[in-house]
């Protein structure tokens, strides 16, 4: 009988994109026999939360969190703390976002993004569910709205997909927060940031796919999906110098203490 696969978390993943529309049941047993024992999709836009909570209720292995994405911030709604706690009273809403802050693409909408930003923080204090973060050529208001709104009243975060700077890495590590590393930990010309990862402490890292973007090599350039979590902890583990199995089990317990709900609801299940 073949060895089992260490067991993983895809801390992030959008299960709800129409990339895997035709074969959504396949793409999670794939990320199971893959040793990924549980995934969290990510709703980007509230009006779909309703899809993405059936996601979840249709598989044990995936969980849900709901915000308005930071690209999407000037053409949604604007959402509100009461919506957002609304939201996590379904047993399997686990975080609050993801909202952030993105002006590579998106600048000219900072204001509305900031506001936007604020309002999840608030969700996340009153619901004590993490906030889940993207950041993009943001850093330094990042890292001030971030330190601001934490002094103001504490909350729990996880920087997704972390590509930014070592300062803002550090700000966040600062707070108590937690660096999620994908699949870019994973390219060739990512030493930069695989030395971010190494600088963090192992009880701060998470790993995730951010699926269907950003597949890790072999499959870089491909539509990603849960089952390649594997690849990018296997990077993680030569970071910090563990065997994928100790990697597997560390960030597998981070994801438990910040995701809380999660756990909570594996074990009474």
């Amino acid at each position: 009988m073949p060895d089992m696969p260490p067991a993983l978390v895809d801390s992030h993943c959008h299960l709800d994109f129409p990339d895997f529309a035709e074969e959504r049941a396949d793409v999670v047993r794939r990320a199971v026999d893959a040793g990924v024992t549980r995934m969290v999709t990510i709703c980007t836009r509230l009006g779909n939360a309703p899809q993405v909570r059936a996601i979840a209720d249709a598989h044990d292995e995936v969980f849900w969190a709901a915000g308005t994405h930071p690209m999407s911030a000037a053409e949604e709604p604007m959402t509100t703390p009461d919506e957002l706690e609304a939201l996590a009273r379904h047993p399997k809403f686990v975080g609050i976002g993801e909202s952030g802050l993105d002006y590579h693409y998106t600048a000219e909408s900072r204001d509305v993004q900031q506001e936007s930003l604020r309002i999840h923080i608030e969700a996340a204090r009153r619901t004590g569910l993490p906030l889940i973060i993207h950041a993009r050529d943001a850093d330094e208001d990042m890292a001030r709205i971030l330190t601001d709104e934490h002094r103001a009243g504490a909350f729990s975060c996880v920087m997704h997909c972390f590509s930014s700077g070592a300062d803002l890495a550090r700000a966040a590590l600062e707070l108590g927060f937690y660096l999620s590393m994908s699949g870019i930990a994973a390219f060739p010309r990512s030493q930069a940031l695989r030395d971010i990862f190494a600088a963090a402490p192992l009880e701060r890292v998470l790993v995730e796919t951010d699926s269907p973007y950003l597949a890790p090599p072999p499959h870089r350039g491909k539509r990603n999906e849960p089952a390649y979590t594997a690849h990018t902890a296997r990077v993680g583990a030569e970071v910090f110098g563990l065997s994928e199995e100790a990697f597997a089990q560390a960030t597998s317990a981070n994801f438990d203490r910040l995701f809380h709900k999660a756990a909570t609801w594996a074990k009474a299940a």
